[in-house]
């Protein structure tokens, strides 16, 4: 047989007595303890005494008029706060299971936390939160970042020099759920991997391609090795390109280098002017002899004729160039100044000096003087 606990029985002993409180019995004589102080003095409250401040709370606790507001009748207070807690429900409900999906998003699904599917776009009902979580993710967006945040970034070159370089890099999200799950800060991965691929490709070209035609081609093999590394991190992103803003020498050293550079160009410009002259002469060569090509198939024809055409059309040329006078046998005959007559506009007169006629030499002397 189970035996109780003596103090299961104190409580009907208990109940045979008077309560007791801190204060005795509270009898107003005070003569069976200490008087209680919130009970009303023996004699009465004085006449003309005006009640306390903590008299008049007392007051209003024990009637229950707090000075709040007042129900009005026939409403019950467990009704309201029924109606009130069906409002939040409902609210939590709209708010966490529908789900409006812009064209552009995609929102990657969570049950508990764990990965469950991609919604479309469009207006999609879920379980409420915090069953399933919903994020959305802009999958057409595209997302620039400029190196370095402020200023130049000094990087090393092939040959050991210094460059300040600053690019931009373009990508945006091509697989919302590795973009979410596989790494914990897809923006800042991005950047860093930009970075690694930016140094390690400047590390393997010389200055005057870094800071020179060879743009082009560091740009894309940035953008190539970037795609490897993010493809081998599972990010879910996409590198659209990436573009060399600035990629000069250090502000202590570009005076130099803008003489190095400008000597550079000169030189590159009487190359090309080398090359220019080089190709008219050769040009003019091939013409003249395609032409002596010809005039010799012409000469095997007819060399008689041939020969007498080409005397010619060279004294021709040559006489073209000098002042020629005409002598007869009987005398000189009269000088026309022809080259002057070109020179002279159209209405102009021109005097033709005749010379005297001189005596016939004798043949013996005529042939003496030529």
């Amino acid at each position: 047989m189970m035996k109780l606990p003596r103090w299961f029985g104190r409580p009907a002993i208990l109940m045979t007595e008077a309560p007791k409180g801190p204060w005795g019995q509270g009898d107003d004589d005070g003569k069976s303890g200490p008087r209680n102080p919130w009970a009303v003095p023996p004699g009465g409250r004085k006449s003309g005494a005006k009640p306390t401040a903590l008299d008049e709370f007392l007051r209003r606790a024990r009637s229950g008029n707090g000075g709040g507001p007042h129900l009005p009748p026939g409403v019950n207070a467990r009704n309201l706060w029924l109606i009130g807690t069906a409002i939040v429900v409902a609210i939590w409900l709209v708010f966490t299971s529908v789900h409006q999906i812009g064209p552009q998003q995609r929102g990657v699904v969570t049950y508990f936390g764990r990965y469950s599917g991609i919604l479309q776009p469009g207006i999609r009902l879920t379980l409420p939160a915090p069953i399933v979580d919903v994020e959305k993710v802009d999958v057409e967006q595209v997302r620039n970042d400029d190196f370095p945040r402020d200023g130049g970034e000094n990087v090393l070159t092939g040959d050991r020099n210094i460059i300040d370089l600053a690019y931009t890099v373009r990508w945006r999200v091509e697989n919302p759920r590795d973009f979410v799950f596989e790494i914990k800060d897809p923006e800042e991965t991005v950047r860093a991997t930009a970075e690694s691929a930016m140094r390690a490709v400047v590390a393997t070209t010389t200055l005057n391609e870094a800071i020179g035609a060879g743009r082009t081609t560091i740009e894309a093999r940035v953008a190539r090795a970037m795609q490897e590394i993010l493809d081998d991190y599972q990010a879910g992103v996409r590198v659209q390109g990436v573009s060399i803003k600035q990629a000069s020498a250090p502000a202590s050293l570009i005076d130099d280098f803008n003489a190095v550079t400008a000597k550079q160009q000169e030189a590159v410009a009487n190359l090309n002017n080398a090359r220019s002259y080089s190709q008219q002469v050769i040009a003019q060569a091939e013409g003249e002899a395609a032409t002596f090509d010809k005039m010799y198939e012409e000469y095997k024809l007819a060399p008689e004729v041939t020969r007498r055409r080409m005397y010619y059309e060279t004294m021709e040329a040559v006489l073209r160039r000098t002042d020629k006078v005409i002598v007869e046998t009987p005398g000189v005959a009269p000088w026309v100044p022809i080259d002057k007559l070109r020179k002279l506009p159209d209405n102009a007169e021109v005097q033709v000096q005749a010379q005297p006629a001189q005596p016939a030499q004798p043949a013996q002397q005529q042939g003496a003087q030529r």
